[in-house]
């Protein structure tokens, strides 16, 4: 039987994936005891009503724009962005534990301040978001839950993308990463359902990165493997 809770406390939700990898080393054992409390963008409420808890996004990074990264990986790109653009607050929400071990040393190493994290399903993160809050949002490599049957376990569905549509800002932009061509289509299909416009070019477009984009490992891992990054763009009218 599934466990109830995942390993950050929060109540299993319905959630599918890997909570935990390998053995945590001592190293990243200790960012987790000591960073990630610090690093948190609030308490989502796990022991309360969410719907009388509400994250207060001007507290989260002193006031600061707020960027969300929806499933960081390893946090290449997260990391690179708080790094590049110091002006914006950004959060990062992983359920795989040895992810956010991860990039929990790597901001001790770069001592970045701009950055928050939560281990845990972005879904928390979307019943405590008031609405309009969130300036720009990133979905980079995405579980692609290859088989048919699986298709309704990936983030661009309705069950992801509304709660989504309703936290960012008019205007705000929501980036797509991907290697998965059905994955492609799938996103084709389903984001604009929720209200988001295309600003991608298609075909040609998709294959041409943002000017700021930061390679990631699983990209890198494509590449290698022969499957061609592809990169859309919508944005949440204004």
């Amino acid at each position: 039987m599934q466990n109830d809770k995942h390993p950050s406390g929060a109540p299993w939700r319905n959630f599918y994936g890997r909570f935990r990898g390998k053995t945590i080393r001592a190293s990243q054992k200790d960012y987790l005891d000591n960073d990630l409390d610090a690093l948190s963008p609030g308490a989502v409420g796990w022991d309360v009503n969410p719907s009388r808890v509400k994250l207060d996004p001007a507290a989260i990074c002193d006031g600061k724009p707020l960027w969300l990264e929806i499933g960081f990986g390893g946090g290449e790109h997260l990391l690179a962005m708080a790094e590049r653009y110091p002006q914006v607050g950004l959060i990062g929400c992983e359920p795989f534990i040895n992810g956010v071990a991860m990039l929990l040393g790597k901001i001790r190493r770069a001592r970045v301040e701009n950055l928050r994290v939560h281990p845990g399903d972005v879904r928390d993160l979307f019943d405590v978001l008031p609405e309009a809050s969130i300036a720009k949002a990133f979905l980079n490599y995405p579980d692609p839950w290859p088989k048919s049957r699986h298709h309704r376990r990936r983030f661009v569905t309705q069950e992801h993308l509304a709660p989504l549509f309703r936290v960012l800002t008019p205007g705000a932009e929501f980036r797509v990463a991907t290697d998965i061509p059905d994955y492609v289509r799938q996103t084709l299909q389903e984001v604009p359902k929720a209200g988001f416009a295309l600003e991608t070019p298609l075909p040609d477009g998709m294959a041409v990165p943002w000017g700021d984009w930061v390679s990631t490992r699983y990209e890198q891992k494509a590449l290698r493997e022969g499957r061609p990054p592809h990169y859309l763009t919508f944005r949440k009218p204004g």
